[in-house]
């Protein structure tokens, strides 16, 4: 058994000892490169300190929608949204050059990641995105986004989330929902190893959700992220799970 940790990196959420603390942990970055949260200093210092520690790095892209976090969505046509995103990736690739290491993933954050899960047209952007540098694409398992990135070649990541609550068809509670973010650690690691050892969830309504996974994802803005990153870990680890990179 084995799997990558992921985390949402460089969003200025504690700033950069909170965003170190949790590369030691993870084995990819999702750095923020400037649509939703993130600047060319932010980049910079997280591509050091990943490479530092042999840590992947990801460009998570977003809306441009600084104001909201990237957690609105937005009706922007496919060339508009290609060229912000092609815009973003481009800042992350040169502040990761300029410390000697290189962008190897892309990400979806917030309102865009849930809206490339079935929208052919706004995934479709992503994939071309990631075509266009041979980057894999990390999303949710089944979707839609990971279905035309397969068909194009690109390796492919489905994730879970650590913590977040699941509905019974495999998507996330949404996070205006009660319940929908999830906060203690060990009942957290403990989700996670079920998850790996079994591909299986506890969806919010108690039913079992099939979910078959290569990467497990952190929120660094969740309350005790890294607590919870490391409870994971070490969950993971004690059921003889390895903790590897997946791209």
């Amino acid at each position: 058994m084995r799997i990558d940790l992921n985390a949402d990196l460089g969003e200025g959420v504690g700033g950069p000892d909170a965003d170190a603390a949790m590369l030691d942990v993870v084995t990819s970055a999702n750095v923020a490169c400037g649509g939703h949260a993130g600047d060319a200093a932010s980049m910079r210092a997280v591509c050091a300190a990943a490479a530092g520690r042999r840590v992947r790095i990801g460009a998570h892209v977003s809306y441009p929608d600084i104001a909201g976090f990237g957690r609105s969505d937005m009706d922007i046509a496919h060339d508009d949204l290609l060229a912000t995103l092609r815009t973003q990736l481009a800042a992350l690739t040169t502040a990761a050059a300029e410390v000697g290491a290189s962008v190897t993933f892309v990400k979806p954050h917030g309102a865009l990641y849930h809206r490339v899960a079935n929208d052919p047209e706004r995934a479709a952007a992503v994939v071309t995105l990631a075509r266009e540098s041979g980057l894999a694409v990390v999303g949710l398992p089944g979707s839609v986004i990971l279905g035309l990135a397969a068909d194009a070649g690109l390796a492919v990541v489905p994730e879970a989330f650590a913590d977040r609550a699941y509905l019974p068809g495999g998507g996330l509670v949404p996070r205006a929902e009660p319940g929908a973010v999830l906060h203690d650690p060990q009942a957290i690691s403990a989700r996670m190893v079920a998850l790996v050892r079994d591909g299986r969830i506890a969806a919010a309504d108690g039913s079992a959700v099939d979910i078959v996974a290569r990467s497990i994802c952190v929120h660094s803005d969740t309350p005790g992220a890294v607590e919870i990153a490391r409870a994971v870990r070490d969950g993971l680890v004690a059921a003889g799970v390895a903790i590897v990179p997946a791209t």
